[in-house]
């Protein structure tokens, strides 16, 4: 996993999770795909409709409160049928062991108070 470190506004740390997370779940999509195109096809297209079904709720004022519960659901539905297809080492959350668990606590401590000491506080 790539160090922790500050965005180019000096504002928020970043915490990359390019490496650790997305290049392994992207392989591990692709490899699905390869294996059953049909499947892994029609949860795509399942998943990307119910997503832009979400995001024009929460975007939308007339859209009651009870259907984006309901648009965010189906969202988690097809989202977990994705997941159920990969293999489970790219579904699971990183695990750190204890010194690389204090060494990232301790870098995002340090990039948080270098943030907090050198910014104005906000209201």
């Amino acid at each position: 996993m790539t160090a922790p470190g500050l965005t180019a506004a000096g504002d928020r740390v970043r915490l990359p999770a390019y490496d650790a997370v997305m290049v392994p779940l992207i392989d591990a999509l692709a490899v699905a795909y390869a294996e059953d195109p049909v499947t892994v096809g029609h949860l795509l297209a399942g998943h990307a409709a119910r997503v832009l079904r979400l995001d024009y709720a929460e975007f939308a004022e007339s859209v009651p409160e009870y259907e984006r519960s309901i648009r965010a659901a189906e969202a988690d539905g097809t989202r977990a049928a994705l997941c159920a297809e990969l293999s489970d080492e790219v579904t699971r959350d990183p695990l750190l062991t204890a010194d690389a668990a204090v060494t990232l606590a301790t870098r995002l401590t340090r990039l948080a108070a270098h943030i907090r000491h050198t910014r104005k506080a906000t209201p």
